[in-house]
């Protein structure tokens, strides 16, 4: 498990209690935040169309826009204008996201053992236990690298051996 990072504290609404599972849970628990940020972290999508059509889930545009709202003023994303093109905005994991991996990778793991989940989406979760910490080490680091540093995604690195793996079961 990653170690947590020392020094800011992350900008949330008063809790019930400071209990923080409590308090993870009220930033994370609704439906969509945990599902944008795998979007964001699964399919190096940053752009709003880009998420907006590649959720499986179909989630609607205005709840989009109010998740990545909600991410960004918690401190789990950044908003930044793509020089690109005018009108987009490029959204990109803090370190804050990157160290979610880890509890992304134990709920795909629960379900994936627990629920009656889709063969082709059920790989990239069977990935991510078989792989261990060391393997979240490996994609937080490529991760910090893409998101924080602005590097291209490498060809070779894990995020693509989850795409393919994806891939190879989604086309059977």
């Amino acid at each position: 498990m990653p170690q947590p990072v020392v020094g800011r504290k992350l900008p949330v609404p008063p809790a019930r209690s400071g209990c923080p599972i409590n308090m993870t849970v009220e930033l994370l628990g609704d439906r969509w935040s945990l599902i944008v940020l795998r979007d964001i972290m699964f399919s190096g999508n940053t752009h709003f169309r880009e998420l907006l059509g590649g959720s499986i889930e179909g989630i609607a545009s205005n709840i989009l826009a109010s998740r990545l709202a909600k991410l960004v003023d918690a401190g789990l994303l950044t908003r930044e204008d793509d020089p690109s093109h005018r009108q987009k905005v490029d959204y990109r994991l803090t370190e804050a996201a990157i160290q979610l991996v880890p509890v992304l990778a134990q709920l795909g793991a629960w379900g994936a053992h627990w629920l009656d989940t889709a063969p082709e989406l059920t790989i990239r979760a069977e990935l991510l236990a078989a792989g261990g910490p060391p393997l979240w080490e490996r994609f937080m680091a490529e991760l910090r690298a893409t998101h924080l540093d602005g590097a291209s995604a490498p060809a070779d690195g894990v995020l693509a051996e989850l795409t393919a793996a994806y891939q190879s079961k989604s086309t059977l």
